[in-house]
């Protein structure tokens, strides 16, 4: 019974071991393996402000083709930093799929707005951060004159996004001007009034008040008669024929 026993736990060790070898083998030879070919996936719906070119030659670390680089030299989180420094990217995953190829699901900013600041022009996305223009395209998104610095710049922010997020707004806000007082004035796209949205506080409630006053007015076919439509007041809509 011992030298069975014996037996048993030779025949035991000698299996792991050649299990243990086969998989460092296999280990070995998957990690210096070529990969097949890099990918670039975007998750936004909208027009792309940066190429899948741009993109893949961030991934493959300016090297020609993904095939000239083996998987043990891959550093995905590294790659995944690069990518996420673009101005232009919100943030990206990297990983290497069961069959060798080399992938990036990206998702680009969104930019809710287009800022002129004398010289210089860029956009805000909906977090607040500055994207350079691109000149893959261009988003159709308010004209903005005058800086969002200073202690208001949150609320500033709230309204473009707010705006970019209703299908309404979207379509008919297409200029602000912000003065250096810190006051807000808008324009329709058309019509020729002019919106005084005054300071960017109650920001949600004096949209919603704008858009119940455009709907009332263009029924009774009174728009075409008003300069000014003061939004100020967040308990009611004043107008200046």
């Amino acid at each position: 019974m011992k030298k069975f026993l014996n037996w048993t736990n030779l025949r035991l060790m000698l299996m792991i071991l050649i299990l243990g070898g086969l998989l460092s083998f296999t280990t070995h030879r998957n990690n210096n393996r070529k990969l097949l070919q890099s990918t670039v996936e975007f998750l936004n719906e909208e027009p792309l402000f940066v190429t899948h070119e741009t993109v893949n030659k961030l991934l493959i670390e300016n090297k020609k083709h993904a095939s000239s680089i083996q998987k043990v030299a891959l550093d995905l989180n590294n790659l995944e930093r690069t990518i996420n420094k673009h101005q232009m990217i919100e943030n990206a995953e990297v990983y290497v799929t069961v069959d060798g190829h080399l992938k990036a699901v990206v998702k680009q900013k969104t930019p809710v707005a287009r800022l002129f600041e004398g010289r210089d022009s860029y956009y805000i996305d909906s977090k607040g951060t500055k994207m350079p223009l691109s000149d893959n395209y261009s988003a159709r998104v308010p004209l903005v004159l005058g800086s969002v610095e200073g202690e208001n710049r949150e609320n500033f922010i709230t309204l473009f996004r707010l705006i970019h997020q209703d299908d309404f707004l979207k379509k008919n806000i297409i200029g602000i001007e912000i003065l250096p007082n810190g006051s807000v004035k808008m324009k329709n796209r058309n019509f020729d009034f002019v919106i005084d949205f005054g300071k960017p506080v109650s920001v949600e409630k004096k949209l919603n008040n704008y858009k119940a006053f455009f709907q009332k007015a263009v029924q009774d076919s009174l728009l075409e008669k008003y300069k000014i439509i003061n939004l100020k007041f967040t308990q009611q809509v004043v107008c200046t024929k």
